[in-house]
């Protein structure tokens, strides 16, 4: 296998064999996995394809946000990743009769992110190297990882509480754009302003601690 292909999938593989094992009380079939799994990747299809068209054609919708670290995370990363994420998973899951416990939500939700984030670490690791790689290993897979967490858990919420549906529905779509939102919005701060005005030591150690509030709010949910 391709060392940067290896690179590229091994984190995908180590998340999703944890959160597969986490699911001890009835394992979800395989291959309704691997097709929430290959609607991830069919989301980062889309939204690669509208990418390519955007540039033969010379189109912005959002123009206006490449200016601004925090529109442009929000705007053309978080809101149009994780909403298609989030439809994708309610088209797929919502209805089917495997979708019959709380941490099922999880479960599918995880694997439909993994599946867009396999795919996107492909082509940004190709591109960089081993050192985006190792980086993308430590941050932007787990990153993706844990929007799917908070995302699972308020629709699986949401399922099994009729009477606060909507409340959660909502959730379940607001927070991970919060969380992914605020992510990129650091990353892209970082490398606007890091070097120019000296501060990368300290957007690191911001996008360290959101990523540590990330984690033990996941953890806590996957609990």
């Amino acid at each position: 296998m391709d060392p940067l292909l290896f690179i590229s999938i091994l984190p995908v593989v180590i998340l999703l064999i944890y959160i597969y094992k986490k699911d001890k009380n009835e394992r979800e079939p395989l291959g309704l996995l691997l097709k929430t799994f290959g609607c991830g990747i069919l989301t980062a299809i889309i939204l690669l394809v509208f990418g390519v068209i955007k540039k033969l054609y010379g189109f912005e919708i959002f123009a206006f946000a490449n200016d601004s670290a925090i529109l442009k995370s929000f705007l053309q990363a978080a809101i149009p990743e994780e909403g298609l994420k989030f439809l994708f998973l309610y088209l797929v899951i919502w209805n089917n009769r495997e979708f019959n416990e709380h941490f099922d939500g999880i479960v599918y939700a995880v694997f439909l992110s993994m599946g867009f984030a396999c795919l996107e670490n492909i082509l940004y690791v190709f591109n960089g190297g081993w050192e985006t790689g190792v980086a993308r290993a430590l941050l932007a897979v787990p990153g993706h990882f844990l929007f799917a967490v908070i995302m699972g858990y308020f629709f699986s919420l949401a399922r099994f509480s009729p009477m606060r549906r909507r409340r959660y529905m909502l959730r379940a779509i607001l927070y991970p754009i919060l969380a992914h939102g605020i992510y990129d919005s650091l990353c892209f701060l970082e490398e606007m302003y890091g070097d120019r005005l000296g501060l990368t030591g300290i957007f690191v150690i911001l996008l360290l601690a959101f990523d540590i509030i990330l984690w033990r709010a996941g953890l806590k949910a996957i609990r």
